[in-house]
């Protein structure tokens, strides 16, 4: 199954004849009416029939536009990665270029910040998956979460580079895990440092960490222990840098500015 796009590229001269524009505008509004289906009914509520029925089409109209509902699922999916990407590119460009520390803190904070903020798109695009069937070409969408994941592989490439972080050695690593860690580190290219299947350990692991709390919060289930996840994230944030020989940065928040609390979004 591919991802839908338009037939027809765009002219020599990179300007799209008034056929595909329209037809870029209508799976543009394909894909937001899915989305907006997405996060008020979940992954089950998506369905062409109702779509077209939103847009005044028939279902049958829309495989104009979509080869079927795995595919609209994976480009959504695909166009949530990379709206998740561009906020957290965003931060880490907010910082100046020299100051890997500062980039780091805002990148994952970026990457929290988005995820509270949109819960059902996160559990679609980190949970497990849903509905989509296994022949289903999902390429689109593991891209697109390739390019929101460059920005950390990037950020701790430079701090091999900038600092003494202890990497384990790779004897110290059972073999079947390092056979595994070999193939990540090639596939990110984690090259600095002669110990890359150190490199991609220490990464996984801080993955591990990030994510852990990221989806206790975002799927409230430390609710039990905390009523704001914030300070336990900074917590381990803070500990996380420690291991790094990192200078930990606390948020830079306007004076005023309130915390954010997951009991005051609305959930899904």
């Amino acid at each position: 199954m591919t991802n839908p796009q338009a037939t027809s590229g765009p002219r020599a001269d990179g300007t799209l004849s008034r056929r595909e524009r329209v037809r870029e505008a209508t799976l543009a509004e394909i894909k937001s009416i899915a989305r907006r289906h997405l996060v008020e009914h979940g992954v089950a509520g998506v369905s062409l029939r109702a779509i077209a029925r939103e847009m005044g089409m028939t279902a049958p109209g829309l495989y104009r536009y979509v080869p079927g509902i795995d595919a609209l699922l994976v480009a959504i999916t695909a166009d949530m990665f990379d709206e998740l990407a561009d906020a957290v590119s965003s931060a880490d460009a907010s910082a100046p270029p020299e100051d890997t520390e500062l980039r780091l803190h805002r990148a994952l904070r970026a990457l929290r910040g988005w995820a509270i903020t949109h819960p059902t798109e996160f559990s679609v695009m980190f949970g497990p998956r849903v509905r989509i069937g296994p022949e289903s070409d999902i390429t689109p969408a593991v891209a697109a979460g390739g390019r929101f994941g460059s920005t950390f592989f990037a950020l701790f490439e430079q701090l091999l580079q900038e600092k003494d972080i202890p990497l384990p050695a790779e004897e110290e690593i059972d073999p079947d895990l390092r056979k595994e860690l070999n193939s990540f580190a090639d596939t990110v290219g984690l090259s600095v440092h002669d110990v890359s299947v150190g490199a991609a350990l220490v990464l996984t692991r801080c993955w591990v960490r990030v994510y852990g709390v990221v989806c206790m919060e975002v799927f409230q289930h430390l609710d039990f222990v905390v009523r704001d996840m914030e300070p336990l994230f900074e917590s381990e944030l803070q500990d996380m840098m420690a291991g790094f020989g990192v200078r930990y940065r606390p948020v830079e928040r306007e004076e005023g500015a309130p915390t954010t609390d997951m009991t005051d979004l609305p959930h899904n």
